[in-house]
């Protein structure tokens, strides 16, 4: 089989008109890619910090004042109101507008000079359940660190040496060193972007010509299937790369996101992984000949697993084992894989290859389940 370039150009110069002529399709390939960069650099965020408080102090000594007062200066816990009574308490956190209720009680600090217990009452809201985990996590650190001060001070007021502890953990964080979820987040939108584009906008196209009649037409042209799908997928393949391009700029522009990694290897992953993207959309263009079915479909099988199948939002090791399965299906999987690695790791071929190698062999397959279908369409 013969591969003529003119009649790929002609196919290809024909499905710009079009998208330059439509201007939905304008809006699907620039105006959204950018709109779910906007809102998902600034809007969705994974960190949890100014977290909610409210304090009953019941105890009004110099010690619950400065307990207090140490909390409110942390840069993870914004305290916003101290309240009278536990009722007041229940009533913010059954408004939401605090995570955490504080509760000192009478003669607390007489209890901890004396050195007996000192219970405090800590009331956290786990509505969200990710949430409720950090905030419990944040106020366990705070007061284990309130009371090594409180031993360390005894201990100087003893005229003893302060205690040291066996175990020093010395704690150095690698590839996202300032705990942002932005870092993390940037990279995985360029992933929904190329679904957006590769599948959603490519899974109408052929069914178009299915609803116009005008397959017939391209039927008797001197034109093969291999031809004609790679004319179809030409102007979208350069709008998505131009989205690639344009997601990586606003994310070093707006949100400060750096690529640590090498440029040419996130194109070679964005080219593989946009392949697969394109593939699938025709065949679900093929394959249902309408573009209500094939929107409704390429939406199921591809936006929604990259959004929430592919380790971006969801760590796939909290999901079911059967989930866990589907995601090795998924092809955002791999591509996040390699942009994490790219982004954040700085590490080359010799890691990623496996997710490289894979993207490839899911360009070949949904390529070729393609062009087979078409064939059998008779072109």
């Amino acid at each position: 089989m013969l591969i003529h370039p003119r009649n790929i150009q002609a196919v290809a110069r024909k499905e710009f008109y079009h998208i330059v002529r439509d201007y939905r399709s304008l809006y699907m390939a620039f105006a959204l890619p950018l709109l779910l960069i906007l809102l998902f650099g600034y809007a969705l965020s994974l960190d949890v910090d100014n977290v909610k408080v409210v304090v009953v102090d019941h105890d009004r000594t110099d010690l619950s004042r400065d307990f207090a007062s140490r909390l409110g200066a942390s840069a993870y816990f914004d305290l916003v109101s101290y309240l009278p009574d536990e009722r007041a308490a229940a009533t913010w956190l059954d408004a939401g507008k605090a995570t955490i209720a504080l509760v000192i009680p009478p003669r607390w600090t007489e209890a901890i000079r004396s050195n007996r217990d000192a219970p405090l009452q800590v009331l956290i809201d786990a509505s969200d359940p990710n949430i409720g985990t950090i905030s419990r996590g944040y106020i366990t650190s705070f007061v284990e660190r309130y009371n090594s001060r409180l031993l360390a001070d005894f201990l100087s007021r003893q005229g003893l040496e302060g205690l040291h502890t066996p175990v020093e953990g010395r704690v150095r964080v690698w590839f996202n060193e300032e705990l942002e979820s932005r870092n993390f987040i940037v990279p995985g939108i360029i992933a929904v972007i190329i679904m957006i584009v590769g599948a959603m906008l490519t899974s109408l196209v052929i069914a178009r010509e299915y609803e116009n009649g005008t397959l017939e037409t391209i039927r008797s042209l001197p034109i093969n299937a291999v031809e004609f799908l790679t004319g179809k997928a030409i102007p979208y393949f350069l709008i998505a790369m131009t989205d690639v391009l344009v997601a990586l700029l606003m994310g070093q522009l707006l949100f400060g996101v750096v690529m640590k990694g090498s440029f040419w290897l996130l194109i070679l992953a964005s080219s593989l992984y946009l392949a697969v993207a394109l593939g699938l959309g025709l065949f679900i263009s093929i394959a249902t000949k309408s573009q209500l079915v094939a929107n409704q479909i390429a939406l199921l099988v591809s936006y929604l697993p990259a959004l929430l199948l592919s380790n971006f939002v969801f760590p796939v090791e909290n999901m079911p084992a059967a989930l866990q399965f589907v995601t090795k299906i998924v092809p955002a999987t791999y591509y996040i894989d390699i942009m994490n690695g790219l982004f954040l790791r700085d590490v080359g071929i010799g890691y990623l290859w496996p997710s490289y190698g894979v993207l490839l062999f899911m360009f070949l397959v949904m390529a070729a389940a393609a062009v087979i279908k078409m064939r059998k369409e008779g072109l």
